[in-house]
């Protein structure tokens, strides 16, 4: 699979006046552009800061996790986990709850291929850029919430779970997993996605595998000319299997 931009970039004049309005706060502290995503017939416009190499300073995500902004960047591991999310089968009323979002790829798609998402992440103006990016992809519903992983809110429960690119700190391997326990429905399942350098994956999935049967699924893509792993965990339950 190659990876490359699809379609026209986005007019900010073209969103709603409270996206628009939003998008203008944003232009005053980043430069902004639209980046054009097609996930086989879904067409998404997503909110990225245009100089993303200046804003991240050489930063590396794979040799310093701590000070790395994640959710600036569109990881090729959100691009294939909303290929997934988009394949997914799903009953009338199926929801879903993006971790990590980010930009929210994986939620925005999904959204558009028939589930009630809710994108979420831990700072307000991620959030700021999810909004603008459902608004300028036509979406309608989709929701924000900011989620604390170590102080979770009351959401609900939903269908299904997806993160990408989420695991990347020890520390919060409990959590998510508490995370996983307050959040996912009865029956639901979990979808994961990582670039197979991701050091911490394994490590995860070693204390995840005591309460949730997993299974794996490589896929390679194209991006510049490299060829790169991304691997896609899905996880179910195992009191599910008895139920």
């Amino acid at each position: 699979m190659s990876l490359e931009p699809d379609g026209e970039n986005m007019d900010f004049r073209q969103l709603p006046d409270e996206e628009r309005n939003i998008y203008l706060r944003l232009s005053q502290a980043y430069s902004l552009r639209f980046a054009p995503v097609g996930i086989a017939d879904i067409r998404l416009q997503i909110l990225q800061i245009a100089d993303l190499e200046e804003f991240l300073g050489g930063k590396d995500p794979f040799a310093d996790v701590s000070s790395f902004p994640f959710w600036v960047k569109l990881w090729d591991a959100a691009i294939i986990l909303a290929y997934v999310l988009r394949q997914a089968p799903k009953a009338p009323g199926a929801t879903l709850l993006e971790l990590g979002a980010g930009l929210g790829v994986p939620g925005l798609a999904a959204q558009a291929a028939g589930f009630s998402v809710t994108l979420s992440d831990y700072e307000a103006i991620i959030l700021d850029f999810q909004r603008v990016s459902a608004a300028a992809s036509g979406l309608v519903g989709p929701r924000s919430a900011m989620l604390d992983w170590l102080n979770p809110p009351e959401l609900g429960q939903f269908s299904v779970l997806a993160g990408a690119e989420i695991l990347f700190r020890e520390e919060f391997f409990q959590p998510l997993l508490a995370v996983f326990k307050r959040y996912l429905a009865p029956g639901g399942q979990i979808f994961l996605a990582h670039d197979a350098r991701r050091q911490s994956l394994p490590k995860f999935l070693t204390l995840a595998e005591k309460d949730y049967r997993i299974s794996v699924n490589e896929q390679k893509i194209k991006r510049d000319g490299e060829e790169i792993a991304i691997i896609v965990n899905r996880l179910v339950a195992r009191n599910a299997e008895n139920a």
